[in-house]
């Protein structure tokens, strides 16, 4: 792996993500707002359970 390639990526993807999120938050509950941790919560929880469930565990 090349992690000169990784690090930017992910950190552009991970500030989008954030950014997304606290619009996606504001716009959803107007006129209150639904915290951006939440947000990426929501977003995040099916793709980590996705990601484990892909993996074989051999042992704990």
């Amino acid at each position: 792996m090349d992690y000169r390639l990784i690090l930017p990526f992910a950190a552009i993807n991970g500030a989008s993500l954030l950014i997304l999120a606290d619009v996606a938050g504001r716009m959803v509950a107007r006129p209150a707002e639904v915290d951006a941790g939440i947000v990426t919560a929501f977003i995040g929880a099916p793709i980590f359970i996705w990601i484990v469930r892909q993996r074989k565990v051999t042992a704990l």
